[in-house]
């Protein structure tokens, strides 16, 4: 077992549903992902995890470039309702899995979820994020392509069509 591959015993012992250390030249970035965030999602403009607020799609190619190998992680089979609580335990995931393995020497450690961050009921964006341990941009936000990423890597991942099919929310820590 690399030394890497105990992160991924570690995500799957907290609930994840599937890990993967992969590289980062899989993680696809494009400018196009953003757009469904501003045109389609409530929570633009609302949370600093999100745009306008998050790192740009520019930004996130030339940060990934920095990073040689991630984590990837996806909780699968939410069902309808429950999305809010997953999606705040996903990130809890991330900020613990993100600060294991900084604390393990990969200072650059630095973990991505999914979707608006929940942490609190209505976020601050005249401030500073009164959660830093805890929120992280969200993939999309920052321009990845979610979808494009986790097949590259093996994973399925499907569009959700109604409302109430179960869905996957998916995270990556970047690691060097």
């Amino acid at each position: 077992m690399s030394n890497l591959e105990k992160y991924v015993m570690k995500s799957i012992s907290m609930g994840i549903t599937k890990a993967k250390v992969v590289d980062t030249k899989t993680i696809v970035v494009s400018n196009w992902v953003r757009l469904k965030c501003q045109y389609g999602c409530s929570g633009h403009g609302k949370h600093l995890t999100c745009p306008p607020f998050s790192p740009t799609p520019e930004y996130t190619k030339k940060m990934l470039g920095e990073y040689s190998k991630a984590l990837l992680i996806q909780i699968t089979g939410i069902q309808s309702g429950k999305e809010r609580t997953m999606s705040r335990k996903l990130k809890n995931i991330v900020a613990v899995l993100e600060r294991d393995i900084f604390l393990d020497g990969y200072y650059k450690a630095f973990g991505m979820a999914s979707g608006p961050c929940r942490f609190c009921r209505t976020c601050n964006t005249k401030k500073e994020c009164i959660h830093p341990e805890q929120a992280r941009p969200a993939m999309e936000a920052c321009g990845i392509d979610v979808y494009q990423t986790v097949r590259n890597n093996g994973f399925e991942l499907e569009v959700v069509r109604t409302e109430d099919a179960c869905c996957s929310y998916n995270a990556v820590i970047l690691i060097e």
